[in-house]
């Protein structure tokens, strides 16, 4: 998924609750659209990336994640595989993903994700999902808190309607970005910076303004 025509794309405003911002939009050549959430972060950028690369607490925050495992790493560049809940009698949903770091314009990075459905055999405990493709904007302000973007397109299977999906849409970017923001502002949760992205990305700590 390109980051500039994912963000720049015509969507429309859906909901807000929370702090968390819903938009939707069609895509071409698919029944199924896109989602985005926008959220706020007041935590210092270098707890986001951190929060990230803590592969290990995901399903504290991503929503509906029932299994996630890392196939692959290469220096920033992952291969994930995430199993996702679904309701009776829908099989579980199995995504295997490529993630990578990218910039996405003046002061943002961006991890990316796209499906790779045939990286492992097919399980046939499970679904596998043959369309995603995704990313997470983060947008720091200066000031200790972080701008998220998070976008996806979906095709979840045939045997999921359009238009069950489409309804559905928004569960998914509203509580992961709601666990996501809770977690961050969690003082006791510190997950390690990972040294690495150093080597791609200069990242300067900032910290909350203080009341003066």
């Amino acid at each position: 998924m390109d980051v500039t025509s994912a963000l720049e794309r015509d969507w429309e405003f859906r909901v807000e609750h929370k702090g968390v911002s819903i938009y939707s939009s069609k895509v071409s050549g698919s029944d199924i659209h896109s989602f985005k959430g926008v959220t706020v972060l007041p935590v210092p950028f270098k707890k986001v990336i951190s929060l990230f690369h803590d592969m290990a607490n995901y399903r504290r925050w991503v929503h509906k994640l029932a299994e996630m495992d890392v196939l692959e790493k290469n220096d920033i560049e992952y291969v994930i595989r995430q199993v996702i809940d679904t309701p009776w009698p829908l099989q579980k949903r199995e995504m295997i993903m490529r993630t990578g770091l990218a910039a996405a314009g003046e002061n943002s990075v961006a991890i990316t994700m796209v499906s790779e459905p045939g990286y492992l055999p097919v399980n046939p405990d499970f679904y596998r999902v043959l369309h995603a493709s995704g990313l997470w904007v983060f947008t720091p302000d200066g000031h200790g808190k972080v701008l998220l973007t998070f976008v996806m397109h979906i095709d979840p299977g045939k045997d999921v309607p359009a238009a069950l999906s489409n309804a559905g849409m928004f569960d998914v970017p509203f509580h992961s970005l709601n666990n996501l923001r809770i977690l961050a502002m969690d003082s006791s949760y510190n997950p390690p910076y990972p040294d690495e992205i150093e080597q791609h990305i200069a990242i300067v700590e900032d910290v909350p303004d203080t009341p003066s």
